[in-house]
């Protein structure tokens, strides 16, 4: 069998409460527009569907952990939302069969080059360069569905240095997750290892060196990062 030429990176995970087994990451499908006093804030039509976007799963970053500020970057923001990890998938999955594919949820972070999205926006660029950098996707452990059950409701909030920025119940979610995994699923076929953030609600903000965010969910484990000095 050949060997391979340089050595291969590290398999992605994640912690999973109460269990020393590791969740394995096997992409990261993120959904944008999707409460709408969000939209409102971003100058942006409510009516339209949200955006599916991705991660690289080396983007990860784990509770307690620094997120260095990122280069190509003056107004960097925080997105906290809902995650959710798949233990099963296919295509084209009913919306009344989705949350029989989930394996737990999650709090997470899209962490956003804020300025360079307007610009993305605006001529119809890719969303890469805002969204899918190093270190811009903080998730912390999962709770199974086992010990929390499947979550329709609860608050997604966010405090910065202690002052909550966000705070909003995921039944106000314009896609619900259960529609948000049948939709995927029409693009992709969903796998064992995926994670889907879910979407943010309104207060976003930016974030300077030294500050730290404490993220969390009713019913989920929480999560808490700092944001670190400049990437070298």
């Amino acid at each position: 069998m050949a060997a391979f030429a340089l050595t291969p990176p590290a398999q992605a995970h994640l912690d999973i409460t109460g269990m020393e087994d590791k969740f394995p990451v096997r992409r990261i499908y993120c959904i944008g527009k999707n409460y709408v006093a969000h939209i409102i804030e971003m100058n942006a039509d409510e009516r339209d569907p949200p955006v599916i976007f991705m991660k690289p799963t080396d983007a990860i970053v784990k509770n307690g952990g620094e997120i260095p500020y990122p280069i190509f970057t003056t107004n960097f923001h925080y997105e906290c939302e809902l995650v959710v990890a798949l233990k099963s998938g296919g295509y084209n999955i009913p919306v009344s069969e989705a949350s029989s594919h989930i394996y737990g949820y999650a709090i997470g972070l899209d962490m956003t080059r804020r300025d360079h999205q307007a610009e993305a926006l605006a001529k119809g660029l890719p969303w890469e360069v805002t969204k899918s950098f190093d270190h811009s996707a903080p998730v912390g452990p999962i709770t199974p569905v086992s010990t929390c059950g499947i979550l329709t409701s609860g608050h997604v909030r966010l405090k910065v240095n202690g002052v909550v920025k966000q705070d909003a119940d995921i039944s106000l979610m314009i896609w619900k997750v259960d529609e948000i995994i049948s939709k995927l699923s029409e693009q992709h076929r969903l796998m064992p290892g995926d994670i889907i953030m879910t979407g943010t609600p309104a207060g976003v903000g930016a974030v300077v060196t030294g500050d730290v965010l404490d993220c969390s969910m009713d019913g989920v484990e929480p999560m808490q990062v700092r944001i670190g000095g400049k990437a070298a």
